[in-house]
């Protein structure tokens, strides 16, 4: 059975899923997502330290962070 974004039972068929969104589109079923038990302040925290991490690297580190991470990525593959 599908899922939606946060795990939500969606239908499998094409007409059930244009009536599901249907429905929701006209405020008949509401979509709002269930909680996830995280903290909302916590993962906003966490979303402008990712950006000013950013916007501190240099050109150079940013380089290398993601050389590091393709190097890692690529070690894995199978032939």
């Amino acid at each position: 059975m599908p899922k939606g974004p946060k795990g939500q039972r969606r239908p499998a068929d094409v007409i059930g899923a244009a009536v599901k969104v249907m429905q929701i589109a006209t405020g008949e079923v509401d979509d709002e997502a269930p909680d996830d038990g995280k903290n909302k302040a916590a993962q906003e925290l966490g979303r402008k330290d990712g950006k000013a991490r950013a916007e501190a690297l240099t050109n150079e580190e940013r380089t290398e962070i993601a050389r590091k991470a393709a190097e890692k990525r690529w070690s894995n593959q199978k032939n």
